[in-house]
């Protein structure tokens, strides 16, 4: 029974943030927000599945730091869209 408790929640938690990450287009940070949160609840699931594998945390630390750089990164991207266009609207923003 703690079993479907301990993976039931956390796949409830990452289809939410999931559909957080689609219905949430139009700015950039509501998107990097609910990446990180997927990100967060991704590595909730391989601490618990490396612990119950009694496998050492080594590369749920490694998750945890390529996640920072990744959170980094979006922060950046974020960073030079408002200081080139303004806002951070997916609609001002143009590929050419």
């Amino acid at each position: 029974m703690i079993m479907i408790l301990y993976w039931s929640l956390p796949m409830i938690l990452f289809i939410m943030g999931l559909f957080c990450f689609v219905s949430n287009r139009k700015h950039l940070l509501s998107m990097l927000l609910s990446l990180e949160f997927i990100v967060l609840i991704l590595f909730f699931l391989l601490f618990i599945y490396l612990s119950m594998l009694n496998f050492e945390n080594y590369f749920s630390m490694m998750f945890l730091t390529f996640s920072v750089c990744e959170g980094a990164l979006g922060l950046s991207i974020l960073v030079s869209m408002i200081r080139t266009h303004g806002n951070d609207y997916f609609q001002s923003f143009s590929i050419m």
